[in-house]
C-alpha cells in the first residue's frame, strides 16, 4: 500500500469545548476547524502539528460509535489514520490480502475527504482509517 503520511490521529472526547484549553492554551495549538459530520453523529475539530493533524471526536448522540467507544473505553485515542492516493485502491488491495473492512466502499468524512476503515480485528486491535 501506498501510504503517503499520518493523516490525523483522531481523539474520543466527551467535549470538545472542555478540551480546547488543553489543546490550545498548554500545548499551544490552534483549533483550525469545528464541523459536525451529520452520518457519522460526530462534531470534530482539528489541529495541526507539521503535516499531521489531532482530530478530537465528540459524540452528538448516545448511539454513536464515538459514545460507545467512550462507554467502553473511556476517552482516548480512538484512531490512526493515513492519507493515501486512492482509498479505493487501497481497500482493494488490503482486502486481497485477508484485512477485515469496514467500509468497503470510500465514503464523505470530516473535512470533505474520502475516508474508509479497516476493522481492528485485522490490524492488531487498532483502527485504522484511509483518507484521499
Amino acid at each position: 500500500m501506498n501510504l503517503t503520511q499520518i493523516e490525523h490521529l483522531g481523539i474520543a472526547v466527551k467535549s470538545i469545548e472542555a478540551c480546547l484549553p488543553y489543546y490550545e492554551g498548554v500545548l499551544g495549538l490552534k483549533c483550525y476547524n469545528i464541523e459536525v459530520v451529520e452520518d457519522q453523529k460526530v462534531k470534530t475539530a482539528f489541529f495541526k502539528i507539521g503535516e499531521t493533524k489531532i482530530e478530537l471526536l465528540e459524540p452528538t448522540s448516545e448511539d454513536s460509535t464515538i459514545a460507545k467507544f467512550i462507554e467502553k473505553k473511556g476517552e482516548g485515542v480512538h484512531h490512526i489514520a493515513f492519507a493515501v492516493p486512492s482509498v479505493q485502491d487501497a481497500l482493494n488491495e488490503v482486502a486481497v490480502k485477508g484485512i477485515q473492512l469496514i467500509d468497503k466502499a470510500p465514503r464523505k468524512g470530516a473535512e470533505g475527504l474520502k475516508i474508509a476503515f479497516l476493522h481492528p480485528k485485522s490490524t492488531c486491535s487498532v483502527l485504522t482509517e484511509l483518507c484521499e
